[in-house]
């Protein structure tokens, strides 16, 4: 879909400041780099159609090139009382990493798969989506695994910090360790049930963490060691298996 044909579908979207900055951050891209820029498109809750997240104060746009490093810098900045997260990737890149499976794959697999066009002339926006949604497809159990020990590895290495902590009476950072366990518990368990979330908050909210304590986060992490053993994939091993695998 060309520019004009995005004025079309998103002229009911207008009285939504997010639009207006992304449209205008659209038009200054196109105007300052037009040889670079291949699609430019919005994601997170603009794309979704609603302010869960960042309410109406806050936009996510991709901007694709055809070169890796060419056309504008990735930014965040506040434009009119927008926050504006700028990505910028070379088109290739992107694709290629919408093609792997990666442990973060709960977490970024929502921009591959749903975005808004504001500029795509040559449908590159549709091929990412189908290819990642072939991805999908063609992925075996025992990707999902390998990618959910990954993230599990996180979650136990950052609830024994928050444990720690607490031990300390070093009661913030204690709090933030058990928000990052909580997070990579959300991950592993999107890994395991290939399911993916819009964001972090949604991510924890939807697995049921957003609230759990230590103890709770610690019992979510020990059963989710045992389904990986189950799986094939054990979170122990021996030092040979860590200097093989």
């Amino acid at each position: 879909m060309d520019a004009s044909g995005a004025d079309v579908e998103t002229a009911r979207y207008l009285d939504d400041p997010r639009w207006r900055v992304a449209e205008r951050v659209r038009d200054g891209a196109l105007r300052r780099f037009p040889a670079d820029v291949l699609a430019v498109a919005v994601h997170g809750p603009l794309a979704h159609g609603d302010d869960d997240g960042g309410g109406d104060g806050e936009v996510g746009l991709l901007l694709a090139t055809y070169r890796p490093g060419s056309g504008p810098s990735p930014a965040t900045r506040r434009v009119d009382g927008v926050l504006v997260d700028l990505t910028v990737a070379g088109a290739d890149d992107y694709l290629r990493q919408a093609q792997t499976i990666t442990s973060l794959w709960p977490l970024t697999a929502d921009r591959y798969v749903t975005t808004r066009t504001l500029h795509d002339p040559t449908g590159w926006l549709r091929t990412l989506r189908d290819e990642h949604l072939a991805r999908l497809a063609r992925a075996r159990p025992a990707e999902f695994s390998a990618a959910a020990r990954q993230a599990w590895y996180r979650g136990s290495a950052a609830h024994a910090r928050a444990l720690r902590l607490a031990e300390w009476y070093e009661t913030d950072q204690a709090l933030l360790m058990l928000g990052e366990a909580r997070l990579a518990a959300a991950t592993v368990q999107g890994l395991l049930t290939r399911t993916y979330f819009r964001d972090p908050g949604d991510a924890v909210r939807r697995t049921g963490l957003a609230g759990a304590d230590m103890t709770e986060v610690g019992t979510v992490l020990a059963r989710q060691a045992e389904e990986l053993a189950a799986r094939g994939r054990p979170v122990d091993g021996s030092v040979e298996d860590l200097l093989t695998t």
